[in-house]
């Protein structure tokens, strides 16, 4: 159904690590799908009902074509049998060539957790004896052709960079739609400060994408990291 699915166990994370990338390939005629995790409904500021309203403003500014909440306990989070099967019922459903997910590591030990669950249940999808259904319809196996981990807080050697200048601005209008977590100085003096919350989290955002523009000869790129190898076709893949 869909090329692209990017998976965030909290509501926003794609946003602030792949939204010009996902903005990017929407404009190249790409169908992509968002499954936050959890509702990020145990974050300082906000609830899940603001977030849920949050991120589906943010949805439709990037153009994503569909996005799905798993309704997974935020920060206890298990990696077990439940968990790996519900996302392998939304991989099953949707039929992506290219999954997104969570940092490999990072300062919020749930990122990494989720990237560690999607890898999981990217491999065991495509094994046919593991039995699933989704709107009460039997599920074939199924697996996407890559998974790419998409860089957070922490920063990360990335494997690759994707030029996302003319859709940085995009990104950010994303980002800024969740309104309860990030600056917005109409609203500071009722809400608690966080790490995300403050102007410079926005500025470490935008530094980031510069640094990684800046090694490809771009205004702003975003990282990735990927386990296997990467395959291009000529090395003019490549620049």
């Amino acid at each position: 159904m869909v090329d692209i699915l990017a998976f965030g166990i909290h509501p926003d994370d794609v946003e602030l690590s792949c939204g010009g990338t996902i903005a990017k390939e929407i404009s190249n005629g790409k169908v992509v799908a968002i499954c936050d995790l959890t509702k990020g409904e145990l974050g300082t500021r906000g609830n899940s009902d603001t977030r849920f309203k949050e991120s589906e403003a943010a949805k439709d500014i990037l153009g994503v074509s569909y996005r799905v909440q798993l309704d997974l306990e935020d920060v206890w989070v298990q990696n077990n049998k439940t968990s790996i099967l519900k996302i392998i019922e939304i991989i099953r459903y949707f039929k992506p060539k290219i999954v997104l997910c969570n940092a490999i590591s990072d300062r919020h030990p749930n990122h990494p957790l989720g990237y560690q669950m999607v890898k999981e249940a990217v491999f065991y999808s495509g094994l046919s004896k593991i039995s699933t259904t989704y709107n009460n319809q039997l599920q074939e196996a199924f697996r996407p052709n890559a998974m790419y981990s998409y860089i957070q807080s922490d920063f990360i050697h990335p494997d690759f960079v994707v030029d996302i200048t003319d859709f940085f601005d995009v990104k950010m209008k994303s980002i800024l739609a969740y309104a309860s977590q990030f600056y917005n100085p109409n609203n500071e003096e009722e809400q608690e400060e966080t790490f995300i919350s403050t102007p410079e989290f926005l500025k470490l955002i935008e530094s980031k994408d510069r640094i990684f523009g800046k090694s490809i000869g771009v205004t702003f790129a975003e990282g990735f990291k990927v386990e296997r190898y990467i395959g291009v076709n000529s090395l003019f893949d490549l620049f």
